[in-house]
């Protein structure tokens, strides 16, 4: 089954990211079911548009927005699904809601075009309190935009955190990277050691 202009994705693994094992026992870390922090935002694509050339194939793994799995309660109480279910753990993403991807034997993720994920850096005052330099980090993945270890400046608040292998990122939009400082040299990233074991 394929749509016209949507992809029919499923999660991989569950829905929410709200376990953690400790000693090789799990414990619920979070039972809200609206806090976006817990949303899968990993998929794995069934089928893609047919009215539509696109880079990403069936088996992709994407990373994706983090309304597509997410549940909600409404004003009564009552859980509902996404706007994206479609069936069981079948949902109908558009091309817009997907920022990352790895195909099969593809070897490093994909951002798609207009986006790139930077890493912060560690900030390197040691007067200050802050552990990661402000708006500012080193390009992992790139649409070919600007270049891997390139250091770039970004807008404030025009960042958004996504864990991808075990990475804590950013995903920008390259309209709101501002500056290019060079390549990476010896500058240090940051991440932290909870994004390490998610």
């Amino acid at each position: 089954m394929r749509s016209l202009h949507q992809f029919l994705v499923k999660p991989k693994g569950e829905r929410y990211n709200n376990t953690k094992n400790v000693d090789g026992k799990s414990f619920i870390i979070n039972s809200e079911n609206q806090n976006h922090e817990y949303v899968n935002r990993v998929g794995i694509v069934i089928s893609t548009p047919s009215m539509h050339n696109s880079s990403i194939l069936p088996g992709a793994e994407v990373i994706l927005h983090h309304n597509v799995f997410r549940r909600w309660s409404d004003v009564n109480g009552n859980d509902k699904n996404s706007k994206a279910y479609f069936d069981k753990d079948k949902y109908i993403v558009s091309p817009d809601q997907i920022f990352l991807f790895k195909n099969i034997n593809q070897e490093e993720w994909k951002p798609m075009d207009g986006f790139c994920f930077v890493q912060p850096l560690l900030y390197e005052d040691e007067f200050s309190k802050e552990k990661e330099h402000p708006d500012r980090g080193v390009i992992v993945y790139t649409d070919g935009t600007f270049d891997k270890d390139e250091i770039v400046g970004y807008t404030p608040f025009s960042q958004y955190e996504f864990i991808v292998d075990n990475q804590r990122l950013f995903r920008v939009y390259n309209k709101f990277i501002t500056i290019k400082y060079g390549h990476k040299g010896n500058k240090e990233t940051y991440n932290p050691s909870w994004a390490q074991s998610s």
